[in-house]
């Protein structure tokens, strides 16, 4: 058994800094914790502020009403962008930042644009009612989708490793998306349960039960639907080569473009006669939903597709094992690998063998960009790198992948011979191709 990874030298060292030698230290203001810290108090102090200002308007009981109604597809929607991400899963902590970013900070730049520009427009037209038509339909989406863009926009910029394609953009705006009508779902349930308390109105007949139904049980995808469009741009502009700037540009903001007219769209669909709100959520929001919901699975499976036809590259180096294009490429032999190292070696076990699959997922999408040549300049690097953490954590895992993939394909798993030929000058390495099932 070889003790050190083949094919690859060791990492080369830092280069020294050409005053004194040594390292060169970053300085005050680029250290993570200065940043780290910076973000989470800005998420902070807009939380604090959202949290008053939703209060103020919706008084404390209605406050505690719209937050128990507005939770409830919180779970439902984190849970469907987290299976959309299952293939190669960013870290909890972007995905967090996101929701925070979308509840706090977004929703509490929405709501004060939004009132200060409403508030304009009917103070210079002198007609609040057509100030408040303009303002749901042109000023609200306009300034909602852009700070709610923000968020994906400074992962694609800051946490550029994690954000690799259309899935990672779909899922980021996605959880953004649903932080931000997690808090205004709040604001208009509270503020309907406000109403119905000067009324008297209750049960289905209240004002509460219809914003439920129409925000909560008919279109809790909205606010995502719309923000993921933002998300497809900068995941089509992630996967873009570095020499596109044109298109890495352009698409993003065609995204954030679309977004908006969808978004206003929608909010307009009252102003379209009696059934006009029916007639966009049948024949454009669920066509679109469903149009969309199409694409980001087909995407994931893609990925998968990709780990089953790069990955023999590496079973030929002698890094992988000839099972792993096979169980790595499945789903469903991915999560028996996981349940059978969790059971067997214990939860350690079964995070190390999750960590590999993310891993390996990666470096078959870092490959397929620089066969494609659209690799960034430290794609050998970050290859070392992802080799690297798969070869730590082979003796661990590889019993878990061979019982996968033995129970996945007792009769054999896919042949996966590829055309015999060598990938020759991706930054000075070469890496053979397998030209028969080893």
């Amino acid at each position: 058994m070889a003790t050190s990874p083949p094919l690859y030298p060791p990492y080369p060292s830092y280069p020294p800094d050409s005053a004194g030698g040594g390292l060169r230290h970053p300085r005050w203001w680029q250290r993570r914790w200065v940043r780290y810290g910076a973000l989470s108090t800005l998420l902070a102090l807009s939380g604090l502020v959202i949290l008053a200002l939703v209060r103020e308007q919706t008084g404390t009981e209605g406050f505690l009403v719209g937050l128990g109604l507005a939770v409830l597809p919180v779970p439902l929607l984190t849970g469907a962008f987290r299976w959309l991400d299952r293939v190669q899963p960013g870290p909890w902590r972007n995905l967090l930042f996101a929701f925070a970013w979308g509840a706090c900070a977004a929703a509490l730049i929405a709501i004060v644009a939004n009132s200060f520009a409403t508030r304009w427009i009917a103070t210079a037209t002198a007609d609040p009612s057509s100030a408040d038509t303009l303002g749901a339909t042109v000023i609200a989406p306009v300034v909602e989708e852009s700070a709610k863009a923000a968020a994906v926009l400074m992962v694609f910029l800051f946490r550029r490793r994690d954000f690799t394609g259309i899935v990672d953009g779909v899922v980021i705006a996605g959880i953004t998306a649903t932080g931000f009508a997690f808090t205004e779902n709040i604001l208009y349930l509270g503020t309907a349960f406000g109403t119905d308390r000067l009324t008297g109105d209750t049960g289905i007949a209240s004002v509460t039960a219809a914003t439920f139904f129409v925000r909560i049980v008919m279109s809790p995808f909205a606010h995502p639907l719309f923000t993921v469009l933002t998300g497809i741009g900068f995941g089509i502009a992630a996967s873009s080569g570095e020499r596109q700037r044109v298109r890495r540009v352009l698409v993003p903001v065609a995204g954030l473009l679309l977004a908006m007219s969808m978004h206003a769209f929608w909010n307009g669909s009252p102003t379209f006669g009696r059934y006009g709100f029916f007639a966009v959520y049948g024949m454009f929001m669920v066509p679109a939903f469903g149009l969309l919901t199409w694409l980001a699975i087909w995407t994931r499976q893609r990925e998968l597709r990709t780990v089953r036809e790069e990955l023999p590259a590496y079973v030929y180096a002698g890094w992988l094992g000839v099972s792993e294009p096979f169980v790595l490429g499945s789903m469903r032999a991915r999560q028996m690998a996981r349940e059978y190292a969790a059971y067997h070696f214990g939860k350690p076990a079964g995070r190390a063998v999750a960590a590999y699959e993310a891993y390996a997922t990666t470096l078959a999408l870092l490959r397929r960009r620089g066969r494609q040549g659209r690799a960034g300049a430290d794609f050998v690097v970050r290859e070392r790198e992802l080799l690297s953490e798969l070869w730590s954590r082979r003796e661990l895992v590889r019993p878990a992948l061979d019982y996968a993939a033995r129970t996945a394909a007792p009769n054999g798993w896919p042949g996966y011979a590829l055309p015999a030929c060598t990938a020759p000058g991706w930054y000075g390495t070469t890496v053979p191709y397998p030209v028969s099932d080893p």
